[in-house]
């Protein structure tokens, strides 16, 4: 394992992981509703909330990309401790579906996380 000497002290990734976290649940799922008086935002119908932001793990001992299950390109769903369970995406033409594929891994295995673009997925 990587990090060996942090002795459950996740570090950095763990705080980018949990801000990650902390806007995919404050995100408004209501948000792509069409009309209404009850629209939880002002301006045009066509705006778009997110509720996810789609991330890519490194490996800490060789710096690949993880790939699990042909994809790299994941949703965090949850950290306990410093372990974190991803949800597998799918992105093919410029959209992302959702799997119900999920694993869990170590924080301490990770040395990089790549973010891109947020996104609406349908679960």
């Amino acid at each position: 394992m990587c990090d060996e000497n942090k002795q459950n002290n996740c570090g950095c990734i763990s705080e980018i992981l949990n801000n990650i976290i902390r806007l995919q649940k404050n995100s408004f799922q209501s948000c792509c509703q069409d009309g209404g008086c009850d629209r939880p935002f002002l301006g045009p119908e066509e705006i778009i909330c997110y509720n996810t932001r789609p991330i890519s793990l490194y490996n800490c001992t060789t710096g690949a990309i993880w790939e699990v299950d042909g994809s790299s390109i994941f949703r965090l769903e949850s950290i306990d401790d410093c372990c974190c369970t991803c949800r597998i995406l799918n992105f093919e033409n410029g959209t992302y579906t959702s799997t119900n594929e999920f694993f869990t891994i170590n924080i301490n295995c990770i040395s990089a996380v790549k973010c891109y673009s947020d996104a609406y997925i349908t679960f």
